[in-house]
């Protein structure tokens, strides 16, 4: 692999994607103080984080987190312990949710939101008959263990990993994860000895953690789980197919899309009106403001060097295939 991304700029460029947010949402459409998160009055000029570099930190942060959904690696460490690795769901339910302990489907679909109650069930309902939550919590680390060992080869105990590693995890411990389930589980667990293993767990509190503010921000609006999906699917984050993947019927789409279209937020055919596109971007918007508080344990400087480091890493995981070419986040697209 690389071993460095040539400056801050190309990483920036990269992780913005086509455009960064939709229909000049977002920071994009926000000046001054609206687009940052603390401000000079706070006493701490350190203190202010542009809602921009908030959102490019989760783009380079996601695939990170995310491949052990994919990695082979992972899904052998699955099935030694009983699960089905044929699709991605049977692992992604119990490996996300393990953190929470041996909790039903009825918690999984309220901290996961998404996803149809149904589907959480299917695969939930026989989760821990498998194995248990710390058997699981093993897997996923000697999974991702292997996994990162296998894409970053040599470098994944370089000084770079290291410093980065050391960055993320101020970050992390910096979170405040009061009201935000997925984040406290994840932060609880103890920190793992290797630096590569650190920086995975140290991304996944800090995804968590916006994840968890996500759904914050989709509830103040007014959106329940299938209208969220709907709402992200009229503003072309991903497309319906992608997200029929979340289980709903085509019957509870529809229906969550004559709510949208009564609400004005949506047209009869599924595409965003004006309405639709301003409250998804101020959704994108709140959630970039409630993710931001961790990032100011680190300077302007701090910040601008651990994209640095991070971007060889990236472009491994998004170099080893693994994840999917569109998925329901709409990274790059908002």
């Amino acid at each position: 692999m690389s071993k460095s991304v040539s400056g801050i700029s190309e990483v920036d460029e990269m992780v913005q994607g086509d455009g960064g947010s939709e229909a000049g949402g977002g920071t994009e459409a926000r000046s001054g103080t609206e687009a940052r998160s603390g401000t000079e009055a706070d006493g701490d000029t350190e203190a202010v984080v542009e809602l921009g570099e908030v959102r490019r930190l989760w783009h380079l942060l996601e695939p990170l987190h995310a491949v052990l959904y994919y990695a082979p690696e992972v899904f052998a460490q699955a099935s030694a312990l009983g699960y089905e690795t044929g699709e991605r769901w049977p692992t992604y339910f119990p490996l996300r949710a393990a953190p929470l302990g041996a909790v039903g489907s009825g918690r999984v679909t309220s901290a996961f939101y998404s996803f149809s109650p149904r589907m959480v069930a299917e695969h939930m309902d026989s989760a821990w008959q498998k194995a248990s939550p710390a058997d699981v919590l093993s897997a996923r680390e000697r999974g991702i263990d292997g996994a990162y060992r296998a894409m970053f080869g040599d470098r994944a105990t370089s000084p770079e990993l290291v410093e980065a590693a050391g960055l993320l995890r101020r970050a992390a411990e910096a979170a405040n994860t009061a009201g935000r389930p997925l984040a406290a589980a994840n932060a609880e667990l103890a920190w793992p000895d290797a630096p590569h293993l650190r920086l995975w767990h140290a991304a996944t509190i800090l995804r968590e953690h916006r994840g968890d503010g996500h759904l914050a921000a989709l509830l103040v609006a007014g959106l329940d789980p299938v209208e969220a999906l709907v709402s992200f699917a009229a503003i072309g984050a991903a497309s319906v197919e992608r997200f029929e993947s979340r289980g709903w019927s085509l019957e509870e789409w529809s229906a969550a899309r004559q709510r949208l279209v009564a609400r004005g937020l949506v047209t009869a055919s599924g595409t965003a009106t004006p309405a639709g596109r301003a409250l998804r971007a101020e959704i994108e918007h709140h959630t970039d403001q409630l993710a931001a508080a961790p990032w100011r344990a680190l300077t302007p400087a701090d910040r601008t060097r651990l994209t640095e480091l991070l971007g060889e890493f990236w472009v491994a995981v998004l170099g080893s295939g693994l994840l999917p070419s569109e998925t329901t986040l709409g990274i790059g697209k908002v």
